[in-house]
C-alpha cells in the first residue's frame, strides 16, 4: 500500500503500529447503476436513464470509502476469473490502492452482479451471484494487524465466517459493526449479542428501533449505548445522533441539505468517515459532522463506491463554503459547524485524492 497523498493519522503513527488501518472482509459485486429516472418503468416499458455507472460494489463500497479518506485499507474477498472480476480487482488494487493480499481469485466462479436503479432519493436493486467458494477465515488465514475492523452483524453467524474477527480484536483492533435490513421482519434481538466484542455500532433508525424494540431513534440510541461504547444512529434527512461512553460525549447533528441523485453506498461512506474520526481521536460532534459531510458529497454523485469523496473533494467543498458570500443564517451555521476543517484543509496537497468516473468504459457516460 503506497502512502496516501494526505495521511490524516500521520501525527499518531509510531514504530510498531499496525501497517493496516482498516481491515474488511466481504463479497465484492460488479455494480451497474442507473440514475436520473423520474419513475420506475411499468410492465413491458423501457425507460432511458440520464446517468449510468459501473464500479465495484458490496464490500468494495466501504473499502473505497476508507481508502479515499487516507486510511490504509486491506480487503479480503473472493474474485471471479471472469472479465468482471478483472475489472473489480484492477480498480481496487491499481486505482484505489487497496491491499488485496488476503483476497483470492477462483476459477469457474463468476463475479456477483447487482443492478441498482436510483429514483427519488431511493434505490431498488436486482442481484445475481453465488456464495463465496471458501469461508472468510479460511480465505484470509491469520488477519494482518489493523487499527480497526469494519463488519456486518449477521443472524447466527458460522464460526468459520467470524473467527478472523475475534483474532483481529485480540491483536488490538477496534471493531465497528453495521447491520443490514432484515427482510424477514424478525429483527432478532439476539443478533445484538455479538456487540459484546465491539467498540462501535452504526445502524440506521429503522434498524436500531426494530432490534431494540423501541419507538424513537433516541430511545434506540440509549438502549444501544448499554451494549457498545460508541453507539450511533443515522436518521436520514434528520441527521445522526450518538453517545460515546468511552469519552463521555453525546451529540446530535442535522443532515446537510443537498440534492441527492444516488444514495448507493452513502451509509458506507458515513461509517468510513466516522471510523477515521474515531481513530484520529476527534471530538464526537466533529466525527458526526464529518461523516454527514462525506455522505452528503457521495449522494450528489452516482456510482456507488466511486462516488465516495476523497480529501481533495472535501477541501474543494470547504474552500467553496469559505469563499461564498456571508449568505443566509443556514450558510453561516454550516460554516460554524465545520470550522474544525480549518485545521485539516490547509495541510491537504493539491494532489489529494478526488473521485473517479464510475464507468467500466474508457470514458464516462456523464
Amino acid at each position: 500500500m503506497p502512502a496516501p497523498p494526505f495521511d490524516p493519522l500521520a501525527d499518531l503513527r509510531a514504530p510498531g503500529d499496525p501497517q493496516v488501518d482498516v481491515l474488511l472482509q466481504g463479497m465484492v459485486f460488479l455494480d451497474i447503476i442507473f440514475s436520473g429516472l423520474s419513475r420506475m418503468p411499468g410492465s413491458g416499458e423501457e425507460l432511458w436513464a440520464e446517468g449510468m455507472g459501473s464500479c465495484p460494489g458490496g464490500a468494495a463500497n466501504l473499502a473505497v470509502a476508507t481508502a479515499r479518506l487516507g486510511l490504509r485499507t486491506s480487503l479480503s474477498a473472493a474474485f471471479g476469473d471472469d472479465d468482471y472480476g478483472d475489472f473489480c480487482w484492477r480498480t481496487l488494487a491499481e486505482q484505489e490502492h487497496i491491499d488485496l493480499s488476503t483476497s483470492q481469485r477462483f476459477e469457474h466462479w463468476h463475479t456477483p452482479v447487482t443492478v441498482s436503479i436510483a429514483v427519488d432519493d431511493d434505490r431498488r436493486m436486482v442481484t445475481h451471484g453465488h456464495e463465496a467458494p471458501e469461508p472468510a477465515t479460511t480465505m484470509m488465514g491469520t488477519p494482518p494487524r489493523s487499527r480497526a475492523v469494519l463488519f456486518d452483524l449477521t443472524p447466527n453467524p458460522r464460526e468459520e465466517d467470524v473467527a478472523w474477527i475475534r483474532t483481529a480484536r485480540d491483536q488490538g483492533a477496534l471493531l465497528f459493526a453495521e447491520v443490514g435490513f432484515d427482510g424477514s421482519g424478525v429483527w432478532d434481538p439476539a443478533t445484538l449479542g455479538q456487540l459484546d466484542r465491539c467498540h462501535a455500532f452504526t445502524p440506521n433508525a429503522v434498524e436500531a428501533m426494530a432490534y431494540t424494540r423501541t419507538d424513537t431513534p433516541y430511545d434506540a440510541l440509549y438502549a444501544l449505548a448499554d451494549l457498545v461504547p460508541l453507539a450511533v444512529v443515522t436518521n436520514g434527512s434528520q441527521g445522526a445522533l450518538a453517545i460515546d461512553s468511552s469519552t463521555g460525549e453525546e451529540a446530535t447533528v442535522p443532515a446537510l441539505r443537498v440534492a441527492s441523485i444516488d444514495p448507493t453506498g452513502a451509509g458506507d461512506v458515513f461509517c468510513a468517515a466516522l471510523t477515521l474520526g474515531t481513530l484520529a481521536r476527534w471530538e464526537l460532534r466533529h466525527r458526526l459532522n464529518f461523516a454527514a459531510l462525506c455522505s452528503s458529497l457521495a449522494v450528489q454523485e452516482f456510482g456507488g463506491s466511486l462516488a465516495a469523496p476523497g480529501w481533495g473533494d472535501i477541501a474543494d467543498w470547504w474552500h467553496a463554503q469559505c469563499a461564498a458570500e456571508e449568505g443566509t443564517a443556514l450558510q453561516r451555521a454550516v460554516r460554524r459547524r465545520f470550522e474544525f476543517l480549518d485545521d485539516l484543509v490547509p495541510a491537504i496537497p493539491p494532489s489529494a485524492v478526488r473521485r473517479a468516473a464510475a464507468t467500466i468504459a474508457r470514458r464516462s457516460d456523464v
